[in-house]
């Protein structure tokens, strides 16, 4: 394996790290951030509604600025914009100035995160065997970071820009820095005709006509799961602490630690999903982690549990015949890299 290989891995690592200690900074110091702004309980989830809301656009813009504009120089930029818009949540006056924050956060992280996993992506096929799941172990990594922060800032009742702004003033500078070395792979490989589980070419069937109707049932089981996933890590991420604080009366530190324990979870299932996909095939992984998810909340906090069992009807969908890793489909390693982001 290369040493630009190497180099583009461990940057983007470090990018799915900064990202992890800066979302865990933000959602566990929710009941702070509420308090600092005065904002309702009627308030609250429109604004934390919005930030997910505007990742989807921006993440939907980046996969039309990809055209024109490498991952990695959109990566590049977004990563810093998400780092200064926390410091912005922590520093600003007033509803307009908390909304301008979480707006910027919100279109920033959908760009970052779209970046970050198409060159994850991108090194995947490279490698020719499953790393995804590494690089969201470091992202859990660096949420525990980030929310044992939280918790010393809880702790010392220090003000929401003091415990942002130092890890900022080290994140941003070091994410700069790495970024020399990210790896753009071949931009063909998301934008080649959709493979069927069958082997099957979806575009050739467009082509042929009835495309949409199979290329739809082929990507509605994916979005199904996704949707169903994110509904349950987001009632976790974002309210685990105004449940914690609101509901069974704990210490504005004590609602810090279950993101922090939820991040170590996650880091033992991702530091192992890895072996796990090229040894028994992703639909498996898929299936057990279903499982893994399924435990019990409150009242509303049950239906998050409930969606993501709905998981294991479709966990059978990630189970391509084409281009899979494990289970003796391994691709040969190659050093093919595509072009290097220093050499835009």
């Amino acid at each position: 394996m290369t040493d630009v290989l190497r180099r583009g891995r461990a940057s983007l690592a470090f990018s799915f790290f900064a990202q992890g200690a800066a979302f865990a900074l933000l959602v566990t110091r929710i009941p702070a951030i509420q308090d600092r702004y005065g904002v309702s309980d009627a308030l609250l989830p429109v604004f934390l509604a919005a930030v997910p809301v505007l990742a989807g656009v921006g993440s939907v813009t980046t996969e039309q600025l990809v055209k024109r504009i490498p991952p990695s120089v959109l990566l590049r930029w977004s990563q810093p914009v998400v780092l200064l818009a926390l410091v912005g949540v922590g520093a600003g006056h007033g509803m307009a100035g908390l909304g301008t924050a979480l707006a910027v956060f919100g279109l920033a992280v959908g760009a970052l995160d779209a970046s970050m996993n198409m060159l994850g992506v991108s090194l995947q096929r490279t490698y020719g065997r499953s790393i995804m799941l590494g690089f969201h172990a470091v992202y859990s990594l660096g949420g525990i970071v980030g929310a044992s922060l939280a918790w010393v800032g809880a702790h010392w009742h220090l003000a929401l820009w003091v415990s942002y702004l130092p890890v900022v003033a080290v994140l941003l500078p070091a994410a700069l820095a790495g970024s020399r070395w990210y790896v753009d792979g071949d931009s063909r490989a998301g934008a080649g005709a959709e493979v069927g589980a069958d082997g099957s070419d979806a575009e050739g069937e467009s082509a042929a006509g009835g495309g949409s109707a199979v290329v739809f049932r082929l990507l509605l089981p994916l979005c199904l799961v996704m949707t169903f996933a994110y509904i349950g890590d987001s009632t976790v991420s974002n309210w685990s602490a105004k449940y914690l604080q609101d509901v069974l009366g704990s210490s504005e530190q004590l609602a810090t630690v279950p993101y922090n324990v939820y991040m170590v979870t996650t880091l033992l299932g991702r530091a192992i999903g890895d072996f796990g996909v090229r040894r028994f095939g992703a639909a498996a992984v898929v299936r057990v982690g279903a499982l893994g998810d399924a435990w019990s909340y409150r009242g509303a906090m049950a239906v998050p549990m409930v969606l993501v069992l709905v998981t294991l009807v479709y966990a059978r969908s990630f189970a391509p015949r084409a281009d899979r890793y494990g289970g003796g489909h391994e691709r040969p390693r190659t050093a093919d890299v595509g072009r290097g982001s220093n050499g835009l």
